[in-house]
């Protein structure tokens, strides 16, 4: 954390409103509850879920990409932003959805996807038959190749998902994308882009969604000027507000002009960055009241179960919204990481892999490297003191059910493009914390759908199922339930101060109204006072158990 964070916040972001303490609970629609039994989730599925939701106590749900898609890259390949997927269902399910949700209390945010389209989308099949120089090409990044007959690609530039990241058309010109070849990256330089999006926003907020969550909102403008720099001379520039491809300054010009639409709203509609940023000045611009007003904190989804670690990301996060008047929020888990629960079963690992001669050491198998109950029980610990922390949660579902990561995934079975293309995510890709959820402890699919899963579930997955889980109070999922309910009723301000433990394996921090949490990191007991609230395992009058953590009244 560093002093030199000054960020000019208007007075009204630092005014209480639902975002900032919010409990938001992401829904991968594919995977969450199947209505129709074609083997994929779908809106209504969601809508059959919208009791087990408001039971489970959150404020608000993400849905990822439930739009037209090939699924090329699990729904982020985008056809057309202002549909639902007909796999999916319709707009008149996903109102009725919403109208739902809002009937239980619980606010909606959705997913858009700016940075590229679908090569399916209206405009990219506009763009290649428009041809060269056409107004269609220039909505997206064509370049001529290199070489004397143009048959090289313009750089020698990577995609994240493994592979060149320009792609040649019939032709002769090369189209850049930055994940997936079926995603071309839009041209954010060109106004017919830029309205297009906030017609989109205008959509969606027209049908009652309460926010957007900005996928990869620091990439969306571009400095693509001659000559383009090679891969080694793009590495060496420094991510500092005027790199070519990242995090570029001009991008917040964007986010200004979105405010304006969230805010000629009532309530106004809000917003969270996806912004992979170098340090917290930059991810702060994202964050600021004139800009989406709140930016993913992902310190935690790289993080040991450590105590020193918690506490530097902790103090560092608060400071860092303090002084923009936002505020923070807390992950462990989403559908790009592995899950928490297989993360902290992997200590030595933190939930990467890592090459061991000729094999890969997948998060989550194989079965003998993980310590499957300690990365429940050290999950439990982790998620309660996130709870019991001022900001706000991200939650990604399934992790109420203590999952873990589904390594026994075989290749013929996986569907992420990280893997086939052997880019980003280690080489494994991200199919192991998308398996479909388990409902009930028996059926084709556990309760998921009626004619089985589009990913595998594994035969432990009964034990987690939620039919198992609610019937038993010590289960994960009541938990989890218990947990919400409190901190609807504890949570206030958005301040703790540190109580020193004498011991650095130990936490305690108390709130504003007194309410404290103590977690214990380390392997020995930790004598324990105070009346308690909730506890994430078992605990033995006055003593607190290795990797537990405790709620203490105030």
């Amino acid at each position: 954390m560093t002093d030199a964070l000054v960020i000019d916040t208007p007075e009204d972001q630092r005014t209480p409103a639902w975002w900032r303490q919010a409990v938001v609970y992401q829904i991968y629609p594919r995977s969450f509850a199947d209505a129709n039994g074609d083997g994929i989730g779908d809106i209504p599925g969601i809508l059959s879920r919208a009791d087990y939701l408001a039971d489970l106590g959150i404020d608000a749900v993400w849905l990822s990409p439930f739009y037209p898609s090939a699924l090329a890259d699990g729904g982020y390949d985008v056809a057309d932003y202002r549909d639902v997927d007909p796999r999916l269902g319709t707009l008149a399910d996903f109102d009725a959805m919403v109208a739902a949700l809002h009937a239980r209390g619980i606010k909606v945010v959705v997913d858009i996807v700016p940075n590229h389209t679908s090569n399916l989308h209206a405009w990219f099949q506009e763009a290649l038959a428009a041809g060269r120089g056409s107004a269609a090409r220039d909505r997206y990044i064509f370049r001529d190749g290199a070489g004397p007959d143009g048959a090289e690609p313009p750089t020698d530039w990577q995609s994240t998902f493994g592979g060149g990241a320009w792609e040649r058309v019939e032709d002769g010109q090369w189209y850049f994308h930055h994940f997936a070849v079926e995603q071309p990256d839009l041209n954010w330089a060109n106004p017919e882009v830029r309205a297009d999006f906030v017609k989109t926003l205008r959509f969606w907020s027209d049908r009652g969604v309460d926010g957007f969550r900005i996928d990869v909102a620091h990439m969306l403008t571009k400095d693509l000027t001659e000559p383009l720099p090679s891969t080694a001379e793009l590495a060496a520039i420094p991510r500092d507000g005027n790199h070519p491809l990242f995090d570029r300054d001009d991008v917040h010009e964007v986010y200004a002009q979105w405010r304006e639409v969230f805010d000629s709203y009532d309530p106004p509609r809000t917003a969270v960055a996806e912004a992979w940023v170098e340090t917290p000045e930059r991810r702060a611009k994202y964050a600021s009241a004139e800009g989406l007003g709140q930016a993913f904190n992902f310190d935690l989804l790289v993080a040991d179960f450590d105590a020193a670690q918690f506490r530097t990301i902790i103090a560092d996060n608060l400071a860092q919204a303090r002084m923009t008047g936002s505020s923070t929020t807390w992950v462990l888990s989403n559908h790009d990481v592995t899950r928490h629960a297989t993360r902290y079963g992997l200590p030595a690992l933190n939930g990467r892999t890592v090459k061991q001669g000729t094999e890969w050491v997948a998060a989550g198998g194989p079965e003998e490297r993980l310590d499957r109950a300690g990365g429940g029980r050290r999950a439990r610990a982790a998620t309660m003191l996130l709870l019991g922390l001022p900001g706000s949660t991200y939650m990604y579902q399934g992790e109420e059910l203590g999952l873990h990561e589904v390594a026994a995934i075989a290749p013929d079975q996986r569907q992420d493009p990280a893997f086939f293309r052997g880019g980003a995510f280690d080489g494994l890709g991200r199919d192991g914390c998308r398996v479909p959820l388990p409902w009930t402890a028996s059926g084709t699919s556990f309760g998921f759908g009626a004619d089985g899963a589009h990913l595998p579930q594994p035969a432990w997955f009964s034990e987690h199922a939620v039919d198992v889980e609610a019937a038993d109070s010590g289960s994960t999922l009541n938990l989890y339930r218990e947990a919400l309910r409190l901190r609807h009723e504890l949570q206030t301000g958005e301040e703790l101060e540190w109580i020193e433990t004498g011991r650095d394996d130990v936490l305690r921090f108390v709130r504003p109204n007194g309410w404290q949490v103590v977690t214990n990191f380390g392997t020995e007991p930790y004598p324990l006072d105070g009346e308690v609230v909730l506890v994430s395992g078992p605990v033995e009058p006055g003593v607190l158990p290795a990797e537990t953590t405790v709620w203490l009244k105030g």
